[in-house]
Parts: C-alpha cells; sequence; structure tokens
C-alpha cells in the first residue's frame, strides 16, 4: 500500500466492492471515518485531515474487467492507473484522452474523484465526459450504480457527474466505465515566443480560438519554474493532432497565423516536452498550488495580474479553457491564507471563475473558504446531497467542504 501522510488507524486492501463494503459497515460501527486511497498522488489535494481512521487502499481493483475494442469503451477496477491502462489500450490503437501528473501511480478512480483535467480537454472533452458508468460504495455500506456501456438518461442523479469532483465523500468509487477514442495517427508541438503586453497575448489566443489549424491544446508558460526547461519568456505551447498529410497543412497555416500575430521564434519540441507539461503540477518542490478555474476570455489577465503580485511564482495556463496553475515556492508570505481569499479569490472571481488550492506543502494554515472557495449557497445544496449518501460523514472526513 502506498505511504500516506494521513493519520491511519489501521490500512485495508479490499479486492471486491463487496470487501470495500464491508470495511465501510465496519468503520461506521466504530464511528470513525474512511480515507480512499488510490495511487496517493492526491493526498494533499483538499484540506488537512484532522482525524485517524481507516485507510482504504483500492489498489486491489486494478482488473480490467471488460473490453469491447469494437465498442470504443473499457470497464476497469477504480484501482487501476492511468499508464497501465494506456498501453492495453495503446495496442488497440485506442485511447482515454487524460493528461494527469504521475500517470504511472495514478488511480483511475481517485483522477475521476479530483476531477483532474489536463491540457487536451480543450479540444476533446473533460474526464465527466467519458465516464459513462460507475460503481460506488456509499456511507452506509449499500452499492450502487449509474449509467453504463450505453449512455441513458434516467430521473434521479447522474451518479457519473455527481461522483466526478466529489473527492470520495459521497461514495466510494470501486468500477468505471469510459468510452474511448482513436489515437492520432501524428502528433506535433509548436512553441513560440509570446509578443508583450497582456492585450497583444489575448488577441493572439482569440485568433488561435478560431483557428481552421483546430488546435487540441493551447498553453502558456510562464514564470521561473520554467526556465530549467530553456524558456526564458513567456511561451505559447500548441498541440496537433491529425493524419501525416492533415498535420504538414496544420502546421505551415499555423505558422502563418502566429508570425502575423507577433509571435516570434517558432520551433517543434517533442513528446518529452509535453510529458514535462504535464507533470508541471507535481512536478519540483513547492510550497502551494493553487488553480484557478475562469471563463477563458479571462486567461491571460488573471496570469498577467498573478505575475505582477508574486513575481516568483511559475505558471502553467491552459488558455483554451480558462484554467490556471500557479506554483509558488519557499518561503511564502506571512498571512498567505489571506492572501488567497482577499487577492487571488476575487480575481477569480471577476473573471466569472473560482480558485481551489491543489497541494499545500507548505503547511499554509487553510481554511475550507480559502481553500474552496465558492458561494455559501452551493455548500449548503452539497451539504444536503452529502448526507443522503454519507448521513454520518465517514467518507474522507474534514477534506471536503463538508465540516466534521
Amino acid at each position: 500500500m502506498t505511504s500516506t501522510p494521513l493519520p491511519l488507524l489501521r490500512s485495508a486492501t479490499p479486492a471486491t466492492s463487496q470487501a470495500v463494503a464491508e470495511e465501510i459497515r465496519a468503520a461506521l460501527a466504530e464511528k470513525v471515518p474512511i480515507y480512499p486511497i488510490g495511487g496517493g498522488t492526491s493526498l494533499d489535494y483538499g484540506l488537512a485531515v484532522q482525524e485517524s481512521g481507516v485507510g482504504l487502499s483500492l489498489s486491489g481493483l486494478n482488473q480490467i474487467i471488460e473490453y469491447p475494442a469494437r465498442d470504443l469503451t473499457v470497464t476497469v477496477g477504480a484501482g487501476m492507473n492511468l499508464r497501465s491502462l494506456a498501453e492495453v489500450l495503446a495496442r488497440e490503437g485506442q485511447q482515454l484522452p487524460l493528461d494527469v501528473p504521475r500517470a504511472e501511480q495514478a488511480s483511475l478512480g481517485g483522477i475521476v474523484a479530483t476531477n483532474f483535467n489536463g491540457p487536451r480537454r480543450y479540444a476533446l472533452g473533460a474526464i465527466r465526459d467519458y465516464v459513462i458508468g460507475i460503481e460506488a460504495v456509499d456511507g452506509t455500506g449499500r452499492i450502487f450504480h449509474g449509467g453504463g456501456r450505453v449512455v441513458k438518461n434516467v430521473a434521479g442523479y447522474d451518479f457519473c457527474k455527481l461522483l466526478t469532483g466529489s473527492l470520495g465523500t459521497l461514495g466510494v468509487i470501486t468500477q468505471l466505465t469510459f468510452k474511448l477514442r482513436p489515437l492520432a495517427e501524428t502528433v506535433r508541438h509548436v512553441l513560440a515566443d509570446l509578443p508583450d503586453g497582456s492585450a497583444a497575448r489575448e488577441l493572439v489566443l482569440a485568433k488561435l480560438s478560431k483557428s481552421s489549424a483546430t488546435p487540441i491544446a493551447i498553453e502558456v508558460l510562464a514564470g521561473s519554474g520554467w526556465q530549467d526547461q530553456g524558456l526564458e519568456v513567456d511561451t505559447l505551447a500548441i498541440r496537433l493532432e491529425g493524419t501525416t498529410d492533415e498535420m504538414t497543412w496544420m502546421t505551415e497555416h499555423l505558422g502563418h497565423e502566429l508570425d502575423a500575430s507577433g509571435c516570434i521564434n517558432l520551433r517543434l519540441a517533442g513528446e518529452d516536452f509535453w510529458e514535462r507539461l504535464i507533470e508541471f503540477p507535481a512536478a519540483g518542490a513547492a510550497a502551494l498550488v493553487v488553480q484557478a478555474h475562469v471563463v477563458p476570455s479571462g486567461s491571460i489577465p488573471f496570469m498577467t495580474k498573478v505575475q505582477q503580485l508574486f513575481p516568483s511564482a511559475s505558471l502553467l495556463t491552459h488558455a483554451g479553457q480558462g484554467s490556471i496553475t500557479v506554483k509558488f515556492a519557499e518561503p511564502l508570505p506571512p498571512g498567505f491564507s489571506k492572501l488567497l481569499i482577499h487577492e487571488l479569490q476575487p480575481l477569480a472571481t471577476a473573471h466569472h471563475g473560482r480558485l481551489v488550492v491543489l497541494s499545500n506543502h507548505g503547511s499554509v494554515d487553510l481554511t475550507p473558504q480559502a481553500c474552496w472557495s465558492g458561494s455559501p449557497g452551493a455548500f449548503e445544496v452539497m451539504q444536503s446531497v452529502k448526507k443522503q449518501f454519507d448521513p454520518q460523514n465517514i467518507l474522507n472526513r474534514g477534506r471536503f467542504v463538508f465540516g466534521k
């Protein structure tokens, strides 16, 4: 079982959904919390755990259950890691297009529970778009299902979407069915140095969003954390996918568009660069990592303001989808929690978005409001749903927006 900073009374590694249910019922009888553990890559996501409980490893649920390749679907145990699944799918020329740090560790159940979306969400969709079937165990030890190999509209909760991003607080995910996509024949990554000025950069991104080259991802890399990658200035990174013939035309067309927009130093990067980009939220030492989700037109204004407020911060902006990841190095200024609430959260709100804390290694004292932002009204609705699935609040107690 993966080593964990969680305060555990004991650990369990069930091999079936029924065994997961038994562990939850036992914890409920003991009145102790249950902490689901996938690959252990996001245990510092959310608030720090304050109570000792039972660590429930899903590593025993790591098998492919059904893979009808012709149907472009796959059903897997929630403990299977993304890299292992990708290798199986690649042999059939298929993929689950998720970009997640430490894919060799990150479990599929954990990826869904944290709703982690990477660069290709811009063109290929969010993780919740690929989950078409789910099995989970609620806080009473009851196994429930939603969806299946065929998407259906049903009355009541859409469990696939409800559990995506719930951080294991509504149910412990045990099984997932995903729809798949064919692998791209050819991939290229085009880099360019961005022009100076927020307005000029906004214009570049506005043109790219309408480009007939159809980028799969539009990324902006900024800050000192990228200098070891040889990027001394703020850089635009674009991923293209298609057939070999399409790629020739798209690369040439994109080059003309970037040149006309004032970008300079156009060049191609290899797959290793893309891998490093994906690893950015998790790689290297960082006291705190936060992520803003704003409207796409707010990406550059948000990024520019953060650079002004925190010159030493490093940023990765999924510009096409309005997601900005910011890494802060030690030492953090005193009262950083207040800075989050009074500076960064209002900045995200001004661009119709919100701010969440991805990881906190610097022991910043975070309140639920500082960690998750959001409106009290939304939290009240979430609390109401929580009581229906986990009335005794034993699932991941204290880590999400819910109180003790």
